[in-house]
């Protein structure tokens, strides 16, 4: 049995977290110093994090509730993500999103998490903008598109799913742009602030009395008697359980070495849109549209109360087995997405974007997650296949009810799925996924 697990490596993030730089200042949660004692104890401060805190202050009122982040929080993945927060099946590696497995099963379950953080908009006051019930688009701008978004329609409707086709004028309408054929408008996905939504969750957190301590990475944890040890630079925490919510970074914990792909999207954000380049612009002041082909590019349009006017434009993807991007793969995204931006608005064409980022996706090669028991008072609820912010939501609320011994739907059903595939040796892997990347993505270069 693992009596210790100490970090590799830390989280190294590449361009700014551009969804914070737009919301007002916050004072960050002060640091971990000196020796703690917690009865539960959560690494890691995102989606799956902040859901485990808030379940475990359900299942446990009485807990003492620790919180650590490695960076002060959005600042890391929560805060990299286009904020989608989708129902329906979206399976990355399909053609058209449909899923290979219970797609009833995983609807309901997708619509728990955002039942749950619905729940935790209620309970922290967080502002309504952040989390908009907006629905989305599955933009097509070529007829294998438009193929794919037929296909995925009727899916739907198998499913008792309802949804909406759109012609090349009302995405005109919509967007601004007269690039698309068409869209497949779906109701129930919720539009996040992704920032603005995990902020002030994580200071609702902290008033509803979990001890949140932000700048804060763990370099390792042991076992101690009947209990284990966490440790930072500067301090330290008793606790008698640990809930790892590290996403990718369980690997770097020593869990699920070789089986975990490392994978970065990329990001652009406009300036702030004044008023001629609103008129210019046209559309409807708040949008998202996910690609009908699942490597083409995303877009979502923003407005003042979600940080301002602008538009964000996410594509390009690399595999980088030790979890960090390289200044090549920045410049190459930020070109390759100037080019999208300018192709779908020409009435904007050239606009220097204000913010380029990068963020860290953790997938398997068979698409499960790993929510489980990994040693005796040790938790994950990892790996989100890039649907970080549902799959996040119910991972970590799983992991808080395994580490309380409740059972649901959602540990049922992440504790049912099999082991992640062992994945090629390195030089493989990377050469090969980022071959299949690049061919993807020039396939999918119209959308």
């Amino acid at each position: 049995m693992t009596t210790e697990f100490r970090a590799r490596r830390l989280p190294v993030h590449r361009g700014p977290a551009a969804w914070s730089a737009i919301l007002p200042p916050r004072t960050p949660a002060p640091p971990l110093e000196g020796t703690h004692t917690a009865d539960f104890t959560v690494i890691g401060a995102g989606f799956a994090g902040l859901s485990a805190a808030r379940r475990l202050r359900q299942l446990a009122p009485e807990a003492r509730i620790a919180l650590l982040d490695a960076s002060t929080i959005a600042t890391g993945a929560a805060g990299r993500n286009s904020g989608f927060m989708i129902d329906l099946p979206h399976e990355l590696t399909s053609e058209d999103y449909a899923g290979s497995g219970d797609d009833r099963t995983v609807i309901a379950l997708n619509r728990a998490a955002q039942a749950f953080a619905a729940g935790a908009v209620d309970d922290f006051a967080i502002p309504p903008a952040y989390f908009d019930r907006a629905g989305k688009i599955n933009g097509a701008a070529s007829p294998a598109a438009h193929a794919h978004n037929l296909s995925y329609a009727a899916h739907l409707e198998s499913l008792g799913e309802g949804s909406e086709m759109l012609d090349a004028q009302a995405m005109a309408e919509i967007t601004g742009s007269r690039h698309y054929l068409s869209g497949l408008y779906t109701p129930g996905t919720v539009m996040l602030q992704p920032a603005g939504y995990v902020q002030s969750f994580a200071d609702g957190l902290r008033r509803d009395g979990v001890a949140l301590f932000e700048n804060s990475p763990v370099i390792a944890f042991s076992r101690e008697g009947s209990g284990w040890t966490v440790r930072t630079a500067n301090g330290t925490i008793r606790t008698e359980k640990v809930i790892l919510t590290v996403n990718g970074h369980l690997e770097s914990f020593g869990v699920q070495r070789g089986r975990l792909m490392q994978l970065f999207l990329f990001a652009t954000m406009t300036p702030e849109l004044d008023a001629e380049a609103l008129h210019k612009l046209g559309g409807q002041h708040r949008w998202g549209i996910t690609p009908s082909d699942p490597m083409g590019t995303t877009l979502r349009r923003i407005d003042t109360a979600q940080g301002g006017n602008r538009i964000i434009t996410r594509t390009c993807a690399v595999l980088r087995s030790g979890m960090e991007t390289r200044a090549t793969d920045l410049a190459r995204a930020a070109r390759t997405m100037q080019a999208k931006f300018d192709s779908r608005f020409p009435q904007l064409a050239g606009m220097k974007m204000e913010h380029i980022w990068a963020g860290h996706l953790c997938l398997t090669m068979n698409g499960v997650s790993h929510m489980r028991e990994i040693a005796d008072g040790v938790f994950s609820g990892c790996v989100q296949n890039g649907l970080g912010t549902a799959r996040g939501t119910l991972t970590g609320m799983g992991a808080a009810e395994l580490a309380c011994g409740v059972t649901s739907a959602i540990t049922d059903h992440f504790t049912a799925e099999p082991q992640a595939k062992t994945l090629p040796p390195r030089l493989f892997r990377d050469l090969g996924a980022n071959t299949v990347l690049r061919w993807k993505e020039w396939r999918a270069r119209s959308d």
